[in-house]
């Protein structure tokens, strides 16, 4: 029987879920991938992990302890570095230690260092490396990580193309049609983890679908326009993901095509309370489109984050001119009211 490798569907698996799949399955081993995140998940990551880390790591806990009796090795990377001269969230790189310490009766842990900070050659040796448990063979490794590095480059064609990570693991086509709207664009900036993840953000992309509202994401953005545009800060981010954040929604922000920026952060996250706070300035001084930022841990209420939608979408609607009461997220807002500060000057939404 072939090795059954299990994959969290949890942190990075939006955006490198195509490589690791491919260079699994290329030396012949069987990919098994949690489930959506639950309530289930939630409570079980939340019992497991210790009360000062972010949703998102205590959701990928859960994720793990879910997989640990189905699988013969669970991947947990000990990300490093996924780009020159940048880090990623120290969190990640001691997320493989964290879940030996909490999570009991694992099977094996593949927890190979990804760090490619100096030099983008070291990745064959570190892939060599997780491979081992499965294949010794340098060349099948070799040729499965082409094989898996050609996939990851299609599918952040299809991604940069319109689409979603999760229809961009279904389908093979390169180009992806923008949907019609007739409600106007927002954009989506955050962690994938938090904005992909349906569970998290209580179905946030999904709400925003049916207001009739066309979604775009910061992964739509290609990398050179996020450079162009991050590189207009004073210092240089070395954080991979904050870095994306920031020049995605500084694009956004000139972009006469989005409606509305909506942004996506975890409480006790420490690079978000930095790069979020660099998108709302930039946004206050811009103040020509809505904003509206949302923070998310495991206590966050459904009703909560829908009235502050319904009441960024009401702005969107009179800042397009539209009736504020049309159609099914027609709920009419006063300004002042509860936990709820309408500016006028900048279109911003303060919660």
């Amino acid at each position: 029987m072939p090795v059954k490798i299990g994959i969290p569907r949890s942190l990075l698996y939006y955006k490198y879920f195509p490589l690791w799949k491919t260079f699994f399955e290329g030396l012949g081993a069987e990919v098994e991938v949690s489930g959506p995140t639950t309530k289930a998940v939630v409570q079980e990551g939340v019992k497991l992990c210790v009360d000062e880390a972010c949703l998102p790591v205590k959701v990928a806990f859960g994720h793990v302890a879910s997989l640990k009796e189905k699988v013969d090795y669970i991947f947990i990377p000990r990300l490093v570095s996924v780009s020159p001269r940048e880090y990623i969230c120290p969190k990640f790189l001691g997320f493989p230690d964290m879940v030996r310490n909490s999570v009991h009766g694992l099977p094996g842990i593949i927890d190979t260092n990804i760090n490619l900070y100096r030099r983008e050659g070291d990745l064959y040796g570190q892939f060599l490396e997780a491979a081992s448990p499965i294949c010794r063979n340098p060349l099948k490794v070799a040729a499965a990580l082409r094989s898996a590095v050609g996939e990851l480059k299609r599918f952040n064609g299809r991604v940069e193309s319109g689409m979603l990570p999760e229809n961009a693991f279904r389908v093979q086509e390169e180009k992806f049609p923008f949907q019609a709207e007739n409600r106007g664009t927002v954009a989506l900036v955050g962690h994938p983890y938090n904005i992909y993840d349906n569970y998290i953000n209580m179905n946030l992309i999904g709400r925003l679908d049916e207001a009739r509202v066309r979604v775009v994401t910061a992964d739509n953005v290609p990398e050179p326009v996020v450079n162009m545009y991050a590189g207009t800060l004073s210092k240089r981010l070395f954080w991979t993901l904050g870095r994306r954040m920031v020049g995605a929604a500084y694009h956004f922000l000139d972009n006469p095509r989005i409606d509305g920026i909506i942004h996506v952060a975890s409480f006790a996250c420490g690079p978000d309370s930095m790069t979020g706070d660099l998108i709302e300035r930039r946004a206050r001084r811009a103040g020509n489109k809505p904003f509206l930022n949302l923070t998310l841990d495991e206590h966050t209420g459904e009703a909560g984050v829908v009235t502050r939608i319904e009441a960024f979408l009401d702005m969107i609607d009179m800042k397009m001119g539209v009736d504020a009461g049309v159609g099914d997220w027609g709920l009419e807002l006063g300004v002042g009211t509860q936990n709820t500060e309408l500016r006028t000057q900048n279109s911003e939404l303060r919660i």
